[in-house]
């Protein structure tokens, strides 16, 4: 005779909630994304046609953070999501992995990483004492930085003394697969710092964390 087949109702609970976590990954709206432009993003949400501003809430209760034209960032219940043009979430969503990057220190103990600055190549310091992205006004011509034209004049306290500066905002910056949009930044006039600074303007909107002796950024969405 073979033997009957056990039940167990705690085998059976801990099963169902497995199965549960493993399917109900995204229990927000189903959210496609139809047109994205600078600020605002064009968005069908349970079906109803959505246009949200960075900022706005929609009636079901979909916020956009931020949007250009690569993608859109929402966030429903404390939950954020990245999204690019086409994208369909909903009951069998699951969420992207975090984009990290991990900087090694050179021989001198400085981290230092390639990245680019509004589609130019550059190499970045990474310097939490930084409060702005930094960089010399010859670098800034070679970024295409018109810092003379659109930054705002101003005076800052450096190790030499005051320095004429500008403020400015770049486009985009992008280190690895991460990239961050609308970032503050200081230009100086003359060749100092002499390596461009990647300031707590960018850090701020990263996680940054040491494992050993490499500084880890990830993405926060």
């Amino acid at each position: 005779m073979g033997r009957k087949a056990s039940f167990s109702p705690l085998r059976s609970a801990v099963s169902a909630l497995l199965f549960g976590a493993a399917m109900v990954v995204w229990a927000g709206p189903n959210i496609i994304v139809l047109g994205l432009f600078s600020g605002k993003a064009v968005l069908t949400i349970d079906g109803e046609r959505r246009v949200l501003s960075e900022g706005d809430i929609s009636p079901e209760g979909v916020r956009l953070i931020q949007a250009d034209s690569e993608g859109a960032v929402v966030e429903v219940e404390g939950r954020r999501e990245r999204l690019a043009l086409g994208t369909h979430i909903g009951s069998t969503f699951s969420a992207a992995k975090q984009r990290e990057v991990r900087i090694w220190p050179d021989t001198g103990g400085m981290y230092t990483i390639d990245g680019s600055i509004n589609g130019y190549s550059i190499t970045f310091m990474v310097d939490t004492g930084a409060t702005l992205v930094s960089m010399n006004s010859t670098e800034a011509r070679r970024l295409g930085v018109d810092y003379l034209r659109d930054g705002r004049p101003a005076m800052l306290e450096t190790a030499s003394g005051r320095e004429k500066a500008y403020r400015v905002n770049l486009d985009r910056i992008s280190v690895g697969e991460i990239k961050v949009r609308n970032v503050p930044a200081v230009v100086l006039e003359g060749n100092l710092p002499s390596r461009t600074l990647l300031g707590m303007s960018f850090l701020d909107q990263l996680d940054m964390q040491r494992d050993g002796k490499a500084l880890v950024l990830r993405s926060k969405w």
